[in-house]
């Protein structure tokens, strides 16, 4: 793996997206199994050690996808790349912002001022493009965000609903503003914070699991944002193939955990198309 040099936030946006993500990823992990877990089973009971256990292990992933997907160089910065003098390749570009050849699917970013290799999208959450070499670490670290916000879901409602009475109007604006309600001292008890961390657990569900199925939708037709825009379809090999492309040959072991090793099939730079598959399938 090539490790980026620069790991600093480009722009404010991108920096204050991954300080909320710091902050409120430990503190939903510490309300979900240090508050939550004891008032739904009793400590030290199987239920409670397979709970604390699962949340841990979700936690491990979503940390250790997130690092990777941060540390990983997934741009053309450390590649030898031609000048294009002759000819050019068929999907090789010119881009006058690195003033260098950009591979197929690289595209520049102006926020990392660099081509990206196999260039998906800009993350604010994580500082940084998601192309290549970092694809399955992004993919994983929301997947297990995802599943990290069903789960608390489904305990948490068992919890808020059992200690929190319902008064109407002002149980309604605390729900649905529970940050402002905390922040302006409408409500500074405990119960508050924790409908807070409830209420922002369901609008992590709902932006992850949207997020989840754009691109694994994207992995499984062999597309990045981009090319699905433009209805590119050239690489889409089927769905094995490409989800080797993004999650390498050992691709059944990623899902477990992001420390197995799972060599790309492609470098980056060189693609198999559809095309040319079939085209070595009629020649045999």
């Amino acid at each position: 793996m090539n490790f980026r040099k620069n790991l600093w936030p480009k722009t404010a946006g991108d920096a204050a997206s991954i300080v909320f993500l710091l902050i409120i990823v430990p503190v939903i992990y510490w309300f979900e199994l240090w508050v939550v877990l004891p008032q739904l089973f009793p400590s030290g009971s199987l239920l409670y050690l397979f709970h604390f256990t699962l949340g841990t292990f979700i936690l491990i992933n979503i940390v250790g996808n997130f690092t990777y997907t941060v540390l990983c160089d997934t741009s053309t910065r450390s590649l030898i790349l031609p000048w294009g003098k002759g000819k050019m390749k068929e999907g090789w570009r010119f881009c006058v912002s690195c003033e260098a050849m950009a591979p197929p699917r690289s595209w520049h970013c102006q926020t990392c001022d660099i081509c990206i290799l196999k260039r998906d999208h800009h993350c604010v959450f994580t500082g940084c493009c998601i192309g290549h070499f970092n694809h399955r670490y992004f993919l994983m670290f929301v997947l297990y965000l995802f599943i990290a916000t069903v789960y608390s879901f489904y305990y948490n409602n068992y919890f808020i609903w059992g200690r929190i009475e319902f008064q109407f109007p002002m149980s309604i604006v605390k729900l649905i503003f529970p940050l402002a309600s905390f922040a302006f001292g409408l409500d500074y008890s405990t119960d508050q914070l924790y409908l807070m961390l409830y209420v922002i657990s369901i609008v992590g569900m709902g932006f992850t699991g949207t997020l989840s199925v754009y691109h694994f939708q994207l992995v499984f037709t062999g597309a990045v944002a981009h090319e699905r825009v433009k209805k590119n379809s050239k690489y889409d090999l089927g769905w094995r193939e490409n989800v080797k492309n993004v999650f390498g040959e050992r691709w059944y072991l990623t899902w477990i955990l992001p420390y197995f090793e799972s060599k790309l099939v492609g470098d980056g730079i060189t693609w198999r198309t559809a095309d040319s598959e079939n085209k070595n399938w009629k020649g045999k």
